[in-house]
């Protein structure tokens, strides 16, 4: 194992409907970015992992992969569609996708990739219109949403 630092303890992540979970023993602490053009149509924008050495995997079975280049496979679940991590088949390396987990606060970036084909409107440090959950699911209920 590297000397990278880790964060303590597990970390356990689960796709959107719950088929696949994760749970990451020795994370990394800090988040790669990649703004490759696959990991655009793979994840809809930027794709931000967190690599880890040793996890475990539960609903296997719910699992699909595909193999994106010769060097390259990304997994999702099978049932929600959740994208799960992207594995470099070189040296087996794999990250997970960030959003799975709930990560302690203040991760920093290790670093972003493929930033020469980075979109024009996505930064997310540019100064926009920036709503809260609450402020969504009001503007929701005022067109006549109701929630269950």
């Amino acid at each position: 194992m590297s000397d990278v630092e880790r964060i303590s303890g597990p970390v356990s992540g689960k796709c959107l409907c719950g088929a696949v979970e994760v749970t990451l023993n020795d994370a990394h602490k800090e988040i790669d970015v990649c703004h490759c053009s696959m990991c655009q149509q793979w994840v809809g924008s930027m794709y931000a992992g967190i690599e880890c050495d040793t996890f475990r995997i539960t609903g296997e079975d719910n699992i699909a992969t595909y193999a994106s280049s010769d060097w390259a496979e990304r997994a999702f679940c099978s049932k929600c569609g959740s994208s799960l991590w992207y594995k470099f088949v070189p040296t087996g390396a794999r990250t997970f996708l960030a959003g799975l987990f709930d990560l302690p606060a203040g991760l920093p970036i290790k670093h972003q990739i493929f930033v020469d084909e980075k979109p024009d409107w996505f930064d997310i440090a540019q100064d926009s219109p920036k709503k809260t959950g609450a402020e969504i699911i009001a503007e929701a209920e005022a067109a006549g949403f109701t929630f269950d």
